[in-house]
């Protein structure tokens, strides 16, 4: 059977709850104004340390190093106390990827978030067990929509045909980039509309993912 990589924010986890609480929490340290929800999704997709620097460029400041990395640490302090606290697997997602890997296919996540909290997260929700391969956003040097971390998770599960699941136009210039036939999962963290961004097939519930796989396949 062939292979598949999953992006993570957006795709298989409803995630930005978290990611806005830990944010604001460590913005409060400081004593500065919270953001909302809209926001702070907005700002996810391209990994924690350009989130940070958008955090920081919407409060007005252009940060040194040590000021972006303070609050890097500060942010990720309060995010690896409980990354799943109120996160949410997106419905049917668990099922398709148990019904995938029931099939033989060999399933990787390569995502911009951190390597621990991507694999706490499959942890605590009962799912790292069907991953045969992690690559996170600090496991290379580069991050997508380069193409090589995509291209390291498809190398790691050794087959021929490798399919990209992912929800944003980050996931959709890193398929482009690295030669790998992408399915859009359009309920994610997308913002341009669905036709501006390259893809093979689209799909709004993952119930609909391996229906839709086999056909990419086809």
């Amino acid at each position: 059977m062939p292979g598949v990589v999953f992006d993570l924010d957006g795709t298989l986890v409803h995630s930005a709850p978290d990611i806005h609480a830990a944010v604001n929490r460590a913005l409060a340290e400081e004593g500065a104004e919270p953001f909302s929800l809209a926001e702070i999704t907005r700002f996810i997709g391209n990994g924690v340390p350009v989130l940070i620097k958008r955090v920081l460029a919407a409060r007005g400041e252009t940060p040194d190093g040590h000021r972006h990395a303070e609050m890097q640490d500060r942010f990720m302090k309060h995010y690896e106390a409980d990354p799943t606290a109120l996160t949410s697997v997106y419905p049917g997602a668990e099922a398709a990827l148990r019904h995938l890997h029931s099939e033989g296919w060999r399933i990787a996540l390569c995502t911009n978030k951190p390597y621990a909290a991507s694999r706490q997260i499959l942890s605590n929700f009962g799912i790292l067990d069907l991953f045969d391969a992690i690559v996170g956003g600090d496991c290379l040097p580069q991050r997508k929509p380069d193409p090589a971390p995509l291209r390291a998770a498809a190398a790691a599960l050794t087959e021929e045909v490798v399919l990209y699941v992912g929800d944003s136009e980050v996931d959709a210039a890193t398929a482009e980039a690295a030669g790998l036939r992408f399915a859009l999962f359009t309920e994610g963290y997308r913002h341009a509309p669905v036709h501006d961004l390259p893809h093979h097939g689209l799909f709004s519930h993952h119930d609909e993912l391996p229906d839709l796989l086999r056909h990419l396949l086809a």
